[in-house]
Order: C-alpha cells, then sequence, then structure tokens
C-alpha cells in the first residue's frame, strides 16, 4: 500500500483570515481559488505587492481594526464599527478620539489588568502546591 500526500488546501476566506486580510480586499484571483498550506507560508514568507498594500493600507478587517484601535471586536460593534477600514480612517477616528473610543479602551485596559491579576494569583496558588 503506497501512501499519498494530498496537499492541504483552505478557502480563500480562512488564507485571509491567517493572513489578517479583507477577503473583499483580495485580487479576484485569490477570491476564486483556494489555497495550499505551501502557498500560504510562501504568501507569509514572502507577500507579493498586493498583500504588502492591502496590510498597509487596507481596508483591514475587524480583527485588526480592533487590535489598531486598541478595543475589542465587541467593543468596535458598541461603537457602530460593522464595515472594514482603512488604515487611514483607523488614523482619522484616533485622531477624533471619539467617546466610545475611550470607553472601549478603558474597558479593554481594565480587561488586561483582570487577566494579569488572574495569572498571578493562579501562579501564587501554583506555587503553593509545589
Amino acid at each position: 500500500m503506497s501512501s499519498h500526500q494530498t496537499a492541504q488546501t483552505m478557502k480563500p476566506a480562512t488564507a485571509a483570515k491567517k493572513l489578517g486580510v479583507y477577503l473583499e480586499a483580495t485580487p479576484a484571483e485569490f477570491q476564486e481559488g483556494v489555497v495550499s498550506r505551501a502557498e500560504l507560508n510562501a504568501l507569509q514568507t514572502d507577500p507579493p505587492a498586493w498583500l504588502q498594500e492591502l496590510r498597509r493600507t487596507g481596508p483591514h478587517p475587524r480583527p485588526v481594526v480592533a487590535a489598531k484601535l486598541g478595543v475589542s471586536i465587541a467593543g468596535l460593534a458598541r461603537g457602530g464599527v460593522s464595515e472594514a477600514l482603512t488604515t487611514e480612517q483607523i488614523e482619522a477616528l484616533k485622531t477624533e478620539d471619539p467617546e466610545w473610543l475611550r470607553r472601549e479602551r478603558a474597558t479593554q485596559a481594565e480587561v488586561r489588568k483582570e487577566a494579569v491579576r488572574i495569572k498571578q494569583k493562579n501562579e501564587e496558588r501554583d506555587a503553593k502546591r509545589s
């Protein structure tokens, strides 16, 4: 019995998510095909011009927008941001600094502080058990 290894492929949406880009902004040939693991690795290690430009100027998917603004994806939704934004739009939001953005950044800071507190508490508990 011979073992034939087939190339692992993924849908364009999955590949776009792994690359951190907005699928609808990618070239048609990317959106219409399938992406192998090797192709994905090649795109990550040596991104073509279109991928570099998308990462630089957008439009960016919500997880990237949220990270660039320092808020959660849910915080974006609460702030009324439901579509992909360009880098220019993100910078404009940062400059404008609306009330919802300040509130969501504060919430995110509290979440991070609480995560650190819980981690330290767990480490202390584990140290006592050792």
